[in-house]
């Protein structure tokens, strides 16, 4: 898009100043040839190359008769050249932006198990930075046109419409999607949005924002697996820094990637080992691989293990929680192939 910028840029440079040149040919023409005052040959001029069809200021003699015909018949050239660069400009400029949608919802097709964010607002910008940062398929669908300069620049793949229409979260791929995020500020759009999206897949899983307590019930009644509320999220966390502030502090590390001396993996069983011949986590020897240590056990029913005892029997369809360093998350995901 750049580089077809820069390219009409230097035409249409090139048209103006053809366009000034043959201006200032027109005044001092007049100016010179037909004694006119420089206000006199600059009105001239104007009228001559716009062929508006106004009279002359004074009769014209033969010499000022044949340098109007060379005015007019430049200036009509150099027009008709600058309306031609311009209109083949308007006309390029929508194509490469044609072009570019058909590629990104080309791309976003070819997606599967992928995460949809519905709104690109601060919850939606923060959720597709986590998601951008652990290497995860995301698109965002965003109502407002203005913010899709902000979704280009951020490389956000993205869908430009309203997400309570079933073709626009069609377009997302909803229907091929592992999970959705409503992040709508509004609890009317999001209930809305939940119902559409639980129609469309009856098997993914729903995150909703949520702005008041009422709100909660009702998300979930409509499909959301869970409903955040951030505001109260926000004061129980302000909170527990005056309370426990260095736990807080320390759990607040485990969340941001790449940039904390250490990180949290969830990982199903199924990419750790074959299951059809049953190990525990000891037998699984993970710590010796890779320097992680496992802290949680996620069972096949959604049951939580907080520290589970080394014996425990890793079994189909459950998922073990890992903490480590970046460098050995890393490690974890090569040796297994996780990503």
């Amino acid at each position: 898009m750049n580089l077809v910028n820069r390219f009409f840029r230097v035409r249409i440079y090139k048209a103006l100043l053809l366009l000034v040149i043959i201006l200032l040919i027109g005044v001092f023409g007049y100016r010179f040839i037909s004694n006119y005052s420089w206000i006199d040959a600059l009105y001239m001029s104007v009228i001559t190359m716009t062929t508006v069809g106004f009279s002359e200021v004074m009769p014209l003699d033969d010499e000022s008769k044949i340098f109007t015909i060379f005015l007019i018949l430049a200036s009509v050239v150099i027009l008709g050249y600058a309306v031609s660069i311009i209109t083949e400009f308007i006309l390029s400029k929508n194509d490469v932006e044609e072009l570019k949608h058909k590629r990104m919802q080309k791309m976003i097709d070819s997606f599967n198990e992928h995460i949809v964010i519905c709104g690109y607002g601060r919850n939606g910008k923060q959720a597709a930075r986590k998601l951008m940062a652990h290497k995860k398929q995301f698109v965002v669908i965003e109502k407002n046109k203005e913010l899709e300069e902000r979704l280009q620049l951020d490389e956000v793949p993205y869908v430009i419409g309203n997400a309570n229409e079933d073709e626009v979260l069609n377009a997302a791929g909803v229907n091929r999607a592992s999970s959705f995020i409503s992040a709508l500020p509004n609890d009317a759009d999001n209930l809305f949005v939940v119902l559409s999206a639980r129609q469309l897949n009856s098997t993914i899983n729903i995150i909703s924002r949520a702005s008041n307590e009422s709100s909660y019930d009702k998300l979930k009644f409509a499909g959301a697996n869970n409903v955040i509320l951030p505001d109260k999220i926000g004061g129980d966390h302000m909170a527990s820094l005056v309370v426990v502030p260095g736990l807080m502090e320390f759990i607040d590390n485990l969340s941001i990637v790449g940039k904390s001396d250490i990180n949290v993996e969830e990982v199903p069983v199924e990419k750790l080992y074959d299951t059809q011949n049953l190990k525990s986590i000891k037998e699984l020897d993970v710590r010796r691989k890779t320097g992680c240590t496992v802290i949680g056990f996620k069972s096949e029913k959604g049951e939580y293990i907080v520290n589970p005892e080394a014996d425990l029997i890793l079994v189909p369809n459950s998922k073990v929680i890992f903490l480590g360093r970046p460098e050995q998350i890393a490690l974890l995901n090569s040796v297994y192939n996780i990503i």
